[in-house]
């Protein structure tokens, strides 16, 4: 059976009444029959029948034994982590999300849990820096928001071979073109809000563990600190995961033909996205994923922030906003939003420079957005021809 027929048919119909959409329970307790006999649900924080028909079917979308849903993509995050200890190491991609990197500095760092940040697209670097304290390996593949590509299955063997956790944010390809269990990760993790939900209305996070061990270790924290998602956007979750497969197909499509006509334009410096031949991990990101996902990043050779926030200006249908793998094209500048809580030299050591720019592709007709990307260039050349006049004159 292809993935998206089974996907689609994951999606349960309600044993109670027939319904074809998975039903909102919207309660915050149940009734029990007599003193800790119930239907398998006994407090909402604890368990909710929407939530669990979500969390088993992004179980089943990742390979994975168990799915845990939580309020957002932080609040996952911060549950795998609580897997640790004081004296415990994590090494982490050195082009981090600017959320995990405060949330591991500034929270996690006082409780004597460190940090080593390398750049994990050089397997060296990751045997390198595995120390007897390392218990977990941290990656984003593609990274956000300069796109590294980093060769999971090579991670995971270094992963076991020193006993330690591999987790994998998998939120920039979506399992739709990758699967990090299946590639021997221990750990998925996901902003949900993004292409999962897909639609920009709900805030979401997501962990898939390989073992029923570790899920129910995470799960335990999903009750304990509850950080649940409502029954609401599970719903809505649910919702946005049945047209996946068909959204990012042309998410893929579109930013392909947008890269394609960056890495050709005279005010672009360097163009990030690993569908193109000339990313330096483009083999890696062809064997280990069916596709090369929606976002797009270059900065300009006037590598300035005034440069970069002129060409957002100019933009009109990429409309400037956090967050991304909506419907809508989005367009963000990373240094100044995402990145802002990362040192500028940390920041800009890992590739995040002044003018990048990050471009999430959405659904519109890729003609209209080149269109708008090209005309967002004409305005920045003919000001800064304008300039040099004013110089001279």
């Amino acid at each position: 059976m292809q993935e998206t027929t089974k996907l689609i048919h994951s999606i349960p119909v309600d044993p109670l009444t027939g319904a074809i959409s998975v039903p909102i329970y919207q309660t915050s307790t149940f009734v029990q029959a007599a003193p800790g006999i119930n239907k398998g649900f006994d407090y909402a924080r604890s368990n909710n029948p929407t939530r669990a028909a979500l969390e088993t079917i992004v179980a089943q979308l990742e390979n994975g034994k168990v799915g845990v849903a939580f309020g957002s993509g932080l609040a996952a995050i911060d549950a795998v982590v609580k897997l640790l200890q004081s004296g415990d190491e994590i090494i982490a991609v050195d082009d981090i999300y600017g959320g995990a990197f405060r949330l591991f500095e500034q929270v996690y760092k006082k409780f004597g849990i460190t940090v080593q940040y390398v750049d994990t697209t050089n397997v060296e670097n990751v045997f390198n820096a595995v120390t007897p304290k390392t218990k977990l390996i941290w990656i984003e593949t593609p990274t956000n928001p300069t796109l590294k590509i980093s060769d999971i299955e090579a991670i995971a063997k270094i992963a076991k071979a020193n006993r330690c956790l591999l987790c994998v944010d998998n939120t920039f390809a979506s399992p739709a073109l990758q699967k990090p269990l299946s590639l021997g990760a221990d750990i998925v993790v996901h902003s949900a809000t993004k292409y999962l939900g897909g639609h920009s209305d709900l805030i979401a996070g997501l962990v898939i563990t390989k073992t029923q061990e570790l899920g129910e270790k995470i799960r335990f924290y999903q009750n304990a600190t509850g950080a649940i998602l409502s029954p609401f956007d599970s719903w809505l979750l649910i919702r946005g995961i049945e047209t996946l497969p068909l959204r990012i197909k042309q998410h893929c499509a579109s930013a392909q033909l947008i890269a394609e006509f960056l890495e050709t334009h005279p005010l672009v410096n360097k163009v990030y996205y690993p569908g193109l031949k000339t990313h330096p991990n483009h083999h890696i990101a062809k064997r280990q994923a069916k596709g090369f996902g929606g976002i797009v990043s270059f900065n300009l050779k006037e590598d300035t922030e005034a440069a970069a926030a002129e060409f957002i200006n100019n933009a009109k249908l990429f409309l400037l906003a956090e967050s991304l793998g909506g419907i809508k094209s989005l367009v963000s500048h990373p240094a100044t939003m995402t990145h802002k809580t990362i040192p500028a030299e940390t920041r800009i050591a890992a590739g995040v420079s002044n003018s990048l720019i990050r471009l999430s592709v959405g659904l519109e007709d890729a003609e209209d957005l080149l269109e708008d990307i090209n005309q967002a260039f004409e305005k920045l050349l003919i000001n800064a021809n304008k300039n040099k006049t004013a110089v001279f004159n």
